[in-house]
This record gives C-alpha cells, sequence and structure tokens, in this order.
C-alpha cells in the first residue's frame, strides 16, 4: 500500500488492510525463491505527519507456513508482532539506482537506525510490514516441541516410529567426547 505524503490529514490516518497471495515476491531479491509461505496478512496502523517526519504505528497478523527444523514435516505457525517507523525524506546522497551495490564499509550513527527513508512524497508500507513479519518467525519453527526429529543414519521421521538402524556408540572423530566430564 502506498501512501502520498501530502494526502496525509493533520489528524492523521487510520488504516486497516489485508495483504493475501504472494504479495511479498516482489519485495525478495531473487522473485518467488523463499523458504516459507504467508497467509492472509491482516494489518492496522496510525500514520501521523508533523512537516516531512512520518511516523507509522501499527500491528501486523499472519500465519507463516515452513517445515520443521527438526522432522521437514510442513508447519503453520501464527505470528504477530507490533511496529513503529520513523520516516523522514531521503537525503539527495542515500538515494541509489537498482542494482547499485550496498556499502558495507558505511558507518551507520545512531540516528539511522531508528528511522527510515522515503523518496519523492510516497511511502509504501508493503515492504515495512514484509520486515515486521520477517522479524517476528522464529528461527527454529518446529511442529512440536516435543519433535523427535530424523534419524541421523537412514532419515526416518522418527514421529512415526522407530527405526531399525542400531544404537551404537558415538563414533568418528567426536567419540572423545563421550566421556568428556565438566568439573563443578
Amino acid at each position: 500500500m502506498k501512501i502520498n505524503v501530502v494526502q496525509i490529514p493533520d489528524s492523521g490516518l487510520a488504516l486497516q488492510f489485508t495483504r493475501e497471495g504472494d504479495w511479498f515476491n516482489e519485495l525478495l531479491p531473487e522473485k518467488g525463491k523463499c523458504d516459507f509461505t504467508l497467509q492472509r496478512a491482516d494489518v492496522a496502523c496510525s500514520v501521523k505527519r508533523t512537516c516531512e517526519t512520518i511516523v507509522v504505528e501499527g500491528t501486523v497478523k499472519t500465519v507463516v507456513g515452513t517445515d520443521c527444523s527438526r522432522c521437514l514435516e510442513p508447519v503453520q505457525a501464527p505470528v504477530q508482532g507490533e511496529f513503529r517507523y520513523v520516516l523522514v525524506p531521503a537525503p539527495e546522497d542515500a538515494e541509489r539506482k537498482a542494482g547499485d551495490k550496498f556499502d558495507a564499509e558505511a558507518e551507520l550513527n545512531p540516528d539511522d537506525v531508528d528511522c527510515a527513508y522515503y523518496h519523492d512524497d510516497v511511502i509504501d508500507l508493503d515492504p515495512l510490514i514484509f520486515e515486521q513479519i520477517v522479524l517476528q518467525i522464529p528461527i527454529k519453527m518446529l511442529c512440536l516441541e516435543s519433535c523427535k526429529g530424523l534419524c541421523p543414519q537412514c532419515g526416518a521421521n522418527l514421529n512415526k516410529g522407530r527405526c531399525d538402524c542400531p544404537v551404537g556408540p558415538i563414533g568418528g572423530k567426536f567419540a572423545v567426547l563421550k566421556n568428556f566430564k565438566l568439573a563443578k
């Protein structure tokens, strides 16, 4: 959703909108390549303007689908979060064209972390919303907290039953760690 800064009234805007389907694919570096799916994203936010500074505050709710980190079975988890952005007009030297490389050596000051930029009096909320969703996704998605995962030898899903692999001593270069004891 794009907002024209000039059209934001003095009293601000209260927005509620929904994003469905693969709306976020255009925001990815490699279009369509993502290891998770999103169901409908519900967004409620307020947009306030003070001179050229825009403050966007709100909440986002959706359901993320991906594979369990232990057993690789499909799993869906609700994610929700609150967000707050302070947006200011982009300085002339901050404008980059598509394809320009990011300057990894550039040093950020504390003010750079707390604000974002908008260009040409237009704010696109979709990248901000997607960023918040990604920040809310757990690092390790599990189908169950008690998920047993896969057998390291044959790859069988241990949640569905035991496999016929022999349970033996730890082998290889880490076998010496089997008898390792920590001093108290």
